[in-house]
């Protein structure tokens, strides 16, 4: 068994069984990935993949487990090598974080920004996908965070640090009725077709909880992951929009206008995801402190130290988090 091998059965998994699209993620050959999948499936004495032909179809049982302990090795490895060059050079290396689109897009500019002034000799690598996609990649060490809203709570070996609260608003064209009322309500805005986040993204499941509890039932004409999707389409007239306030600039989108939402959907909470037995790099300290400066590297101590996610939240109670 070698690591390779573990290497790309996980990555096929991460791949949706595309092997010609791992094959291209990890630089190298089809057949050297399918090869080595059958050498080690032929050691193992099971199939980690089901197949028709030439194509992988699913996963099998016993692959499903192997290539979960798959990620957890390629994991431990990665912290192997942190710790190494660490303490060879603690201003150099590889900084790696998995993200939703409106945290890339609007939170992380700034942040980034600063701290490749302070470490330019470490590489940043941003990883975007769905919270899932994002908490696993963090759960399994194959990035050094993952910051994101909707958190998956299954995922038990991490540990949620809290960084910031936002609100959202509604964004309407110029002259649009809405804009008129003293104060704005969910039936208000339901009498139109809505444009706003996929669910499992940005806080959606807060914004359906705050309808579904007044039995309200919103025409929800299009879902979209970037922010700036949903602009064009309220530019377009399709409906409103609902979005993260970050994600409105009034410059660039001055033909629109935002109202504030936050009575209505109330705040949700940007949160850094940390794996509880990872090693941390110095300049990963670093990194965590400019994004949310009330997390110190005694915080995170602390909190990574405690095994259940209540007692984690009672670390937290008695912090007034920033709002953006």
């Amino acid at each position: 068994m070698k690591l390779q091998q573990l290497r790309y059965i996980w990555e096929i998994a991460q791949h949706e069984l595309n092997v010609s699209a791992t094959a291209d993620s990890l630089y190298t050959s089809q057949p050297g990935i399918s090869k080595q999948v059958r050498m080690l499936e032929a050691e193992l004495g099971v199939l980690i993949f089901a197949r028709n032909g030439k194509h992988l179809t699913e996963i099998t049982e016993a692959g499903k487990q192997i290539v979960a302990i798959a990620g957890e090795i390629l994991g431990k490895t990665q912290d192997i090598r942190n710790i190494a060059q660490d303490h060879k050079d603690n201003k150099a290396g590889t900084i790696a974080i998995a993200t939703t689109h409106t945290q890339a897009r609007y939170a992380l500019p700034s942040v980034v920004r600063e701290f490749m002034g302070h470490y330019p000799r470490v590489k940043l690598n941003l990883h975007q996908g769905t919270p899932t996609q994002i908490a696993e990649l963090a759960s399994h060490g194959l990035v050094d965070m993952a910051i994101a809203t909707e958190t998956v709570d299954h995922f038990e070996n991490l540990v949620l640090l809290p960084c910031y609260e936002w609100n959202r608003c509604i964004l309407v064209p110029k002259g649009h009725p809405l804009i008129e009322l003293a104060s704005i309500s969910l039936p208000d805005v339901a009498q139109y077709p809505i444009v706003t986040y996929v669910f499992g993204f940005t806080g959606r499941s807060q914004l359906d909880r705050a309808f579904e509890k007044l039995g309200i039932h919103p025409q929800v004409v299009l879902t979209a992951v970037d922010a700036d999707v949903i602009k064009t389409y309220v530019r377009l007239g399709l409906g409103v929009g609902i979005v993260a306030r970050m994600a409105y600039d009034p410059i660039v989108d001055d033909d629109l206008v935002p109202i504030d939402a936050e009575h209505l959907f109330g705040r949700s909470v940007t949160k850094i995801c940390l794996r509880r037995d990872m090693f941390i790099r110095s300049f990963i300290y670093d990194f965590i402190r400019i994004f949310a400066p009330h997390l110190t590297q005694d915080l995170i101590s602390q909190a990574l130290a405690l095994r259940e996610r209540h007692e984690v939240e009672e670390l937290f109670k008695p912090i007034t988090l920033p709002v953006r």
